[in-house]
């Protein structure tokens, strides 16, 4: 009976490492230069003579069937900022800041701009 019940301790305590191994997250963001084939859910901006793919915070143009990731230019506008940006205040100003790239509110959305 002793050795059922530690196989069922066992058991139940592999299986809440596996669960909380299985809630863990981690997002890898491609650096500038990377070419990727496809992109999920992109918005399309055009900004001057250059169209431009946003997606979870990455930006992208593409390149003979496929998207290379890029900084965004200045001045470029978005409407929503992505999941996980932070507010920050420099001399007074609030910005947006995701993975290096700092946004302020512009009209009904986010301008791209350099701090």
């Amino acid at each position: 009976m002793k050795k059922i019940q530690l196989a069922i301790i066992a058991m139940v305590f592999l299986g809440s490492l596996q669960l909380a191994n299985a809630q863990k997250v981690v997002r890898v963001y491609p650096r500038h230069g990377t070419v990727v084939r496809t992109v999920y859910k992109p918005v399309v901006i055009r900004h001057g003579s250059t169209t431009f793919h946003f997606s979870d915070g990455v930006w992208y143009t593409s390149a003979h069937g496929s998207y290379v990731v890029c900084p965004p230019p200045r001045g470029v506008v978005i409407r929503h900022l992505p999941r996980g940006r932070t507010m920050v205040r420099i001399n007074g100003k609030k910005y947006y800041r995701y993975r290096g790239v700092y946004y302020q509110r512009y009209r009904h959305g986010f301008i791209v701009v350099e701090v």
